[in-house]
């Protein structure tokens, strides 16, 4: 069984990408919950829509003043007597004018619902993160990393989109269809019938020759990125491909990925091709139909040059809806499944944090602690029994170690400690209380950990000195580094504690970044000490400054000590063995040690023979 530390476990997938959700009426009822985020800018909403009603109705108007231009210019003009409808320069200004009003309407439609987009957007994201971070163990444990923060990221991102083009455009299509459609029936019956008896069925073939272009050309992306992760690949781990001589082995991975993006994009290709000369046979050729059947109405007297004119436009903003109403179609889709992952972390149930009581910590824990008959198997595979009925007591200011081999369930004791997780039989008191009726924030503030891999902040060593008391003056940080035998190392640097650490604190070494651990949990000044492994992974001089740091971390706190290396729990007032989620020994390690036969003796043995 592998180890699980009660630090929960990370994934670097991250290559998912976004579905699209059906559009059904459930869909759209939960799609909708998520505009409850613009309603606090509803009125710069509202008065986005208003602009976008004015500009989708300038943009009907140009074709039909386009057509009037026309028939003035031939001296067909009716203008059913208003005097502009006649002037070609009155209407030349005329279009002018629907051209400036376009683009003004245009600039504050996309000037008010770029800020409902942005702040909705951000709103969202605050909403997401704060979710995240209040959300259980188990949760972290079953999604993939990649998964988690595809939610914050291209998700919102999509919403965002959605927000403040998808919605616009989809508004526009409409109106340019419903209202197009209507103005070439009152202009023309016959050829309107005429028109929309051939052109939708291009525009639908054209629809369906993009949509499989579309798909192609996704594919031929896909192989493509195959062939870049396999070069990533073979480049980091070049080392091992000499070693192993695979170098034609690699070669042949890249080859057979390549043709395979080869393959895809010759198909597309091809479909390209096919959709270009459709589109000049085609849609063209439906145009010269409209065309000509439009001139014998001329030539018969039914409809004039300028009347023409004002359809072919108006049929060419018709034909451009009907193709972007599938493109938006398809954004919709993509938007309701954002939408639909978006809510489905935030209505997963968190924890019961006090978030608004940091400061205020009533709970004042002695350190008394009991494990009684405590039962325990994690979410993500419950079958398997990790705790079986472990019981044990700590009395305040002891030094407990738990000792055993690798998935004994070491971890997993502390981890319940914390309520990471929820108790499958059994219960934990601390002071003679059930943890369960604790305040959740309370009871993790009294706790300090010391984890066997150090998880620094990108930040710098003030700011994770500090993550143990965010409000501490500079002299607790100071005095916190020094008795956690750090202020040493830190005063070396030109920065001193204003030096960065860089990410998860790659600029330390191992053993500066355990004192960094414990100047936080001295800081913190916690009833209860957890120590996981905290000189596992360390060389023998900086285990020697790192257990003094503990040893003062200690004094007159309960600790908890999880140790490989059994030097270093000698002092122990009582050690824990456990194997296979349950208690086999216990005692000193005098006592212990004389048990030639038990498990810890055993150990000992070992570790002896490997030193």
């Amino acid at each position: 069984m592998a180890k699980r530390g009660f630090g929960g476990r990370t994934s670097s997938a991250d290559d998912l990408t976004s579905g699209k959700k059906p559009l059904t009426k459930e869909s759209f009822q939960k799609g909708f919950r998520i505009f409850k985020y613009t309603l606090p800018y509803k009125v710069k909403f509202i008065i986005g829509l208003v602009f976008l009603a004015l500009s989708s109705t300038t943009f009907m108007v140009f074709p039909a003043l386009t057509g009037q231009l026309v028939d003035s210019a031939t001296g067909a003009a009716t203008g059913k007597g208003i005097a502009f409808l006649k002037n070609i320069n009155l209407i030349s200004l005329g279009l002018f004018g629907v051209i400036v009003l376009q683009g003004l309407f245009s600039f504050f439609r996309i000037f008010f619902f770029s800020q409902v987009s942005e702040f909705a957007v951000a709103d969202i994201r605050r909403a997401l993160y704060a979710k995240f971070v209040v959300l259980p163990i188990p949760f972290f444990e079953q999604k993939r990393v990649g998964e988690i923060t595809s939610r914050i990221t291209s998700d919102v991102s999509q919403l965002q989109d959605t927000f403040s083009i998808t919605l616009a455009e989809l508004f526009r299509q409409l109106v340019t269809l419903i209202v197009g459609v209507a103005i070439i029936m009152v202009t023309s019956v016959k050829l309107s019938l005429f028109m929309l008896g051939t052109f939708p069925v291009l525009v639908l073939l054209a629809f369906v020759f993009g949509k499989r272009i579309k798909k192609l050309s996704k594919a031929t992306q896909e192989e493509i990125g195959k062939t870049n992760v396999i070069v990533e690949e073979t480049l980091q781990a070049i080392n091992v491909v000499k070693a192993f001589t695979n170098e034609l082995f690699e070669i042949g991975r890249y080859n057979r990925s390549l043709s395979n993006a080869v393959k895809n994009a010759l198909k597309a290709s091809y479909f390209r091709g096919a959709f270009v000369s459709f589109i000049i046979i085609g849609l063209f050729g439906g145009i010269i139909l409209v065309l000509w059947f439009g001139a014998s109405l001329v030539e018969s007297g039914e409809l004039t040059i300028g009347q023409l004119v004002q359809f072919i436009i108006y049929t060419t903003f018709i034909g451009a809806s009907v193709g972007g109403l599938g493109d938006m179609y398809g954004k919709v889709q993509t938007s309701l499944g954002a939408a639909d992952r978006v809510l489905e972390i935030l209505d997963e149930p968190e924890e019961p944090t006090n978030l608004t009581n940091r400061s205020g910590n009533t709970l004042k824990v002695h350190g008394n602690i009991e494990y009684d008959q405590v039962a325990f198997s994690y979410p993500t595979r419950p079958d398997i029994a990790v705790l079986k009925d472990i019981s044990f007591q700590i009395q305040s200011g002891e030094k407990v170690a738990l000792v055993g081999p690798s998935g004994a369930g070491k971890s997993t004791i502390v981890a319940l400690l914390m309520k990471f997780y929820n108790l499958k039989g059994g219960q934990i008191c601390i002071d003679g209380q059930d943890i369960n009726a604790l305040n959740l924030t309370e009871l993790r503030q009294n706790i300090g950990i010391v984890p066997q891999e150090v998880l620094l902040f990108g930040g710098t060593i003030r700011e994770n000195i500090a993550y143990g008391k965010p409000d501490a003056t500079e002299d607790e940080i100071i005095l916190a580094a020094k008795k956690a035998n750090a202020y040493q190392f830190i005063q070396s640097f030109p920065e001193k504690l204003d030096t960065v650490v860089g990410e998860r604190g790659i600029k330390l070494s191992g053993g500066q970044r355990q004192r960094v651990a414990i100047a936080r949990a001295i800081l913190r000044n916690p009833a209860i000490l957890i120590l996981d492994e905290a000189t596992s992974s360390l060389d023998s001089e900086s285990e020697k400054l790192v257990q003094q740091a503990m040893d003062e971390l200690m004094k007159g706190r309960t600790s908890i000590i999880i140790a490989h290396r059994l030097s270093t729990i000698r002092k122990a007032d009582k050690i824990l063995v456990i194997e296979n989620g349950q208690i086999v020994e216990q005692g000193t390690h005098e006592e212990l040690s004389l048990n030639e036969n038990g498990l810890y003796a055993n150990l000992l043995r070992l570790q002896f023979e490997l030193s």
